[in-house]
């Protein structure tokens, strides 16, 4: 990037598949944009599990046209940020990575976007920050400690290891499959009654290592609290107290309200948090703002994906066109 360049007609927040996605679209109506990406590109994808599978086929992750070929008909992680690099590198999309937005203010016909490097103008801003970057947390006690994580990346690490999943959902289901083939004692600990959304060819799997007792699964259970060599379980039959080494906190993620709110985006003040777009042009309630992705579903974070949201790139491009 030409360093010297600081004024755009577009600026998207966000280097995921969805803000790639809105700088493809971008492009192709030959306006000038950056894209400032805090982390590594497609900083959320990287972050996934080593090893795993999306639910989705290779053509629905897809953007800009641009075909996404995998060995099998669902890509692996590895083959996602593959194919998302080559098509930000083979198009030469403007981009700026570990270059964190801190704010966006009204600058007379625009917005001025005040990042950790630099400061820049655009006539108008997109938001693709997704909701990777913040997890859920348990609040309880203990959970400050180094022995908790609620980012699973590579089952080796907890061989041999005492280690307690909890969530009931895919990411739970994965962590705890892998580290139990890696020689992990594993506890599943599930808040409700029963196991959650789990990809189709991976329920049968756990469950069968649930009723054949390889890995111990406690439904209708809270964290009580973490202690260096143990955990409080609250389960509907009283306390348990298991031995641990490690806690594995698969209890989901938010988009970042903080940010949005600190620059004037409304959000809905019930418990799903809803950010304010009009659902034809994705513009915020701030003029020349947009939404674009998994960020729009606010805590509702199982409605949007990579392949229904896509199409968000060519709603806001369309739009902006349009005024211009």
């Amino acid at each position: 990037m030409d360093v010297t360049v600081t004024n755009y007609e577009v600026i998207i927040i966000g280097g995921g598949p969805i803000g790639l996605a809105c700088g493809l679209s971008t492009q192709k109506a030959g306006l000038s944009f950056l894209i400032l990406e805090k982390g590594c590109l497609t900083n959320s994808l990287y972050n996934y599990p080593l090893n795993m599978t999306f639910f989705s086929t290779s053509e629905k992750l897809e953007i800009g046209g641009v075909p996404f070929v995998s060995n099998n008909a669902k890509p692996t992680r590895p083959e996602a940020l593959e194919y998302y690099r080559r098509v930000a590198f083979s198009n030469q999309l403007n981009i700026q990575l570990f270059e964190e937005v801190l704010n966006v203010v009204p600058n007379g016909w625009g917005y001025k976007v005040i990042s950790s490097k630099a400061e820049y103008t655009a006539s108008h801003v997109i938001i693709a920050t997704g909701f990777y970057d913040i997890p859920l947390l348990m609040d309880v006690k203990g959970e400050n400690l180094p022995k908790v994580t609620h980012y699973y990346k590579d089952p080796h690490f907890y061989a041999g290891q005492k280690v307690l999943v909890v969530g009931a959902n895919n990411s739970a289901a994965d962590a705890a499959l892998e580290t139990w083939r890696k020689g992990a004692e594993v506890t599943l600990a599930v808040r409700n009654g029963e196991l959650g959304r789990i990809k189709y060819w991976t329920k049968p799997d756990l469950e069968n290592r649930i009723n054949e007792n390889s890995i111990k699964a406690y439904y209708n259970t809270t964290i009580k609290e973490i202690g260096e060599r143990e955990v409080i379980l609250a389960t509907a039959d009283g306390d348990v107290n298991i031995e641990n080494d490690f806690v594995i906190a698969m209890t989901g993620y938010r988009p970042n309200f903080a940010f949005l709110e600190k620059i004037g985006i409304i959000i809905s003040e019930d418990e799903k948090r809803y950010p304010f777009y009009d659902s034809e042009t994705m513009e915020t309630n701030l003029n020349n703002v947009y939404l674009a992705g998994v960020v729009c579903g606010g805590m509702d974070t199982h409605i949007w994906f990579i392949e229904n949201s896509r199409e968000h790139a060519d709603k806001i491009i369309q739009k902006i066109v349009s005024k211009i």
